[in-house]
């Protein structure tokens, strides 16, 4: 009978203590590393409030990435001497988040500017007016709907006669009053179409559910970057045709806007972008610190925070997906302002609502700026710092009057 191997050293020692080889290996950036909260979670008992949801259970992936947005905007960006730019991309008013989320983020002054799709605001004016908007399913019959006088935003249903055809018929009686007769950027054109929807709501006996209203009664300028490619757009382009003189000039907003950030940063504050989805309104947004060092020729560094939530992948090359540290490249981000980034990979419809009660429940409100009002001003200050600049003078040969 064979006799038993003689057990190995290593298998007799205490299984409790470090092996010696690796208390002798040299690590100088363990603890560096392993300075991140430890990942043991209590368990959860229905009991908690959401931002201890967030704080707690939200520890890794995308979770943590929304965490930190939640965070940076808290902490960072509602600090008083920040203004924040909000971009609104993707059929959100129709899913009720213009209800749900941005009016109270604009009553609470966290909300100082805002660039949208057309088509957001356009659905927004439903809500104002009181016409119907109701949860569906994506597996309807379109040609049933169709026949049946309704429309599909993939599970909303919104009734084509009874609200858009609604709406548009009472969109151009609007576009044709004598205060429309002018040319105009978008931010006047919605903070008119604002002024009715305050008093839609109040003759329907609703309050904060329309996002033009409040950014009217806030003094919060609302700008989409495509005028032409809405409803709005298209009314105003069906009026054009009978003679109205309403003419809407995007170089009104590129100016506004791009006066916002400077202003921001020459009142030795800082700008901040909160980007829900990616699109001409990302782009819209991002540009203006380009307008300020490429086309003004004006010393500045970009944005010093930035959040964006977005479903897209960077690696197609589309601008939806592009992340902070390539808009470093072009200017819009301030390199010195990457640990202030944050990309959440999700559904707006998911994180904003989780983003908005979180600000809400921890953080008190803020004055509001109201930048509408500021405009003129804030674009002659612009003017004047061009003009100094560049020591050019007007096309016509003159010198720029800017006292």
């Amino acid at each position: 009978m064979a006799k038993p191997k003689k057990q190995h050293r290593r298998y007799r020692e205490d299984l409790t203590e470090t092996p010696d080889w690796l208390m002798k290996k040299k690590c100088p950036h363990k603890a560096n590393y392993m300075s991140g909260k430890r990942i043991l979670p209590k368990g959860l008992t229905g009991k908690e409030k959401l931002p201890q949801i967030v704080d707690d259970i939200f520890l890794a992936y995308n979770s943590a990435r929304l965490k930190e947005g939640c965070q940076l905007f808290r902490d960072k960006m509602l600090e008083p001497d920040v203004t924040i730019g909000m971009t609104l991309s993707g059929a959100l008013t129709p899913a009720g988040l213009g209800c749900s989320c941005v009016v109270p983020l604009i009553n609470a002054g966290f909300v100082d500017w805002i660039v949208a799709t057309g088509a957001n605001l356009y659905h927004d004016m439903h809500f104002a007016l009181n016409y119907p908007v109701h949860v569906g399913s994506f597996k309807f019959d379109d040609t049933d709907l169709r026949e049946n006088d309704l429309v599909r935003i993939y599970d909303v249903i919104i009734p084509y006669s009874d609200a858009l055809m609604a709406t548009d018929e009472i969109l151009r009686d609007i576009l044709i009053q004598p205060e429309f007769q002018k040319e105009m950027g978008t931010a006047e054109l919605h903070y008119l179409l604002g002024k009715y929807c305050v008093e839609w709501e109040r003759k329907n006996g609703l309050r904060n559910v329309s996002v033009l209203a409040a950014a009217y009664r806030a003094g919060v300028p609302c700008y989409t970057s495509s005028p032409g490619d809405s409803t709005i757009g298209m009314n105003v382009a069906g009026v054009e045709l009978r003679g109205n003189k309403l003419r809407v000039n995007p170089s009104i907003d590129v100016n506004e806007t791009t006066a916002f950030v400077l202003a921001a940063k020459r009142s030795g504050g800082k700008s901040a972008v909160v980007l829900w989805g990616g699109g001409s309104p990302k782009n819209f947004m991002l540009q203006t610190e380009p307008q300020i060092q490429e086309v003004l020729r004006i010393k500045e560094f970009g944005q010093d925070y930035f959040l964006q939530v977005t479903d897209a992948r960077p690696d197609t090359g589309g601008l939806s997906g592009a992340t902070p540290s390539e808009a470093v490249s072009w200017g819009k981000v301030d390199p010195a302002s990457l640990p202030d980034a944050v990309v959440c990979y999700t559904d707006t419809t998911l994180a904003m609502p989780i983003l908005t009660h979180y600000a809400l429940a921890t953080h008190p409100r803020r004055k509001h700026r109201r930048l509408y009002d500021q405009r003129a001003r804030m674009v002659k200050a612009l003017t004047k710092e061009y003009f100094q600049h560049n020591k050019v003078k007007m096309i016509d040969g003159s010198d720029p009057v800017l006292a």
